[in-house]
C-alpha cells in the first residue's frame, strides 16, 4: 500500500496545510560564508517604529525542507504589520552533522541583530519557532549558553544569540527517549552520524546528552511554548513532557499546548487552535496583550 502523500509530508515536518507563500523583502542574504546554504529570507513589517521578529526555522529531519515558506499563522502577522519575520536555511546533515544547524540557527539571529538597524528591527524582541526538526533547533536555540564573543574579531560573534521566547512544534527534546519509546524515523541518528538502526545503546551518550535541548535547561531560559500532539508517532509525546517538566523544575515559564488526537503533521504549525495559541502568545510577549482564553 502506498504512503498517503500527507503522511510523507508530515514525517518530515512539512504540512501540506500551512505553508504560505509569500514574497520576502530581502532574499537569499548569507549570514555565513561556510556553505550556500546559510542564508535567509527576511519578510519586514509595515512599522515606523522597530518592529519585533520572529525567527522561523524550517523542519524535514534536518536533511530536507526549505525556508522558502513560512506558517500561514506568522504570514498574517507579517500581512498585518506588527510582526517581522527571518526564515533560516541551514546545512543539512549531509553537509554536516550536529551541531553544525544549531551553530547555524545561533549565527543567524547574530546576523539578525547586526541588521536590525537597517531593517527597522527590535533587536531586544526576537522570538524563535519551528516545527519536527525546526521545533529541535528553536528549543535548542532558547535554552543553550549564549554564543556571544565579546572579544571576536568579527562583528557579528560579538552580538548575542539569546531569544526571548521559543515556541517549538512538535520537537524533538531529549535523545536519551531513544533507549525508552520507539522512534521509527531514522533522522534521529543521522543528526549525530550514525547509520539508521543504529541501536541507542551503541550511540555516544555525550552526543546523545549534547544534541538533547532538555541538557540545557537553567533558570536563566526564556519562556517556552511547547506545541505537540499527543498521537504523534514520529516524534513521541514524551519529548514534550520532559521538557515542560524539566522546565517547571527550573522555575522557567512553560506552556505545553496539546493538540489532542494530533499527528505529526502539528508540527506544521497549521492546525488552528494551535497557530491561534502561538499568535496570541507572539502578542502576549511581544505587545503586552493580555492572556485570552483558549481558542
Amino acid at each position: 500500500m502506498k504512503t498517503p502523500i500527507r503522511l510523507l509530508l508530515a514525517l518530515f515536518g512539512l504540512s501540506p496545510l500551512i505553508a504560505h507563500a509569500q514574497t520576502p523583502t530581502h532574499k537569499d542574504v548569507p549570514y555565513d560564508d561556510e556553505h550556500p546554504t546559510q542564508i535567509l529570507d527576511v519578510y519586514l513589517a509595515d512599522s515606523e517604529a522597530p518592529a519585533p521578529v520572529m525567527v522561523y526555522i524550517h523542519g524535514g529531519g534536518w536533511r530536507a525542507g526549505s525556508k522558502n515558506r513560512i506558517p500561514r499563522y506568522l504570514a498574517e502577522a507579517n500581512a498585518a504589520g506588527w510582526l517581522a519575520v527571518v526564515s533560516v536555511e541551514y546545512r543539512f546533515t549531509n553537509v554536516a552533522i550536529h551541531p553544525a544547524q544549531v551553530d547555524d540557527c545561533a549565527r543567524a539571529i547574530q546576523f539578525i541583530r547586526h541588521h536590525a538597524g537597517e531593517w527597522n528591527l527590535d533587536p531586544k524582541r526576537i522570538g524563535v519557532t519551528g516545527g519536527s526538526a525546526g521545533g529541535h533547533l528553536s528549543a535548542y536555540v532558547a535554552l543553550q549558553d549564549d554564543e556571544q564573543d565579546p572579544g571576536a574579531d568579527d562583528p557579528v560573534s560579538k552580538l548575542s544569540s539569546r531569544v526571548s521566547f521559543a515556541i517549538p512544534f512538535a520537537g524533538p527534546t531529549d535523545w536519551g527517549l531513544l533507549g525508552k519509546v520507539e522512534h521509527k524515523h531514522p533522522a534521529y541518528r543521522q543528526l549525530l552520524g550514525y547509520k539508521p538502526g543504529t541501536p541507542a545503546s551503541e550511540m555516544s551518550v555525550d552526543l546523545k546528552k549534547d544534541v538533547s535541548p532538555l541538557s540545557f535547561v537553567s533558570e536563566d531560559d526564556p519562556p517556552i511554548l511547547i506545541v505537540h500532539g499527543d498521537a504523534d508517532v514520529v516524534v513521541p509525546f514524551e519529548h514534550a513532557e520532559v521538557l515542560e517538566t524539566a522546565l517547571k523544575g527550573a522555575g522557567v515559564p512553560v506552556e505545553l499546548y496539546i493538540v489532542k488526537g494530533g499527528n505529526h503533521g502539528v508540527s506544521g504549525g497549521g492546525e488552528s487552535g494551535s497557530a491561534k495559541r502561538a499568535t496570541n502568545y507572539i502578542r502576549q510577549q511581544f505587545l503586552g496583550d493580555e492572556p485570552v482564553g483558549k481558542p
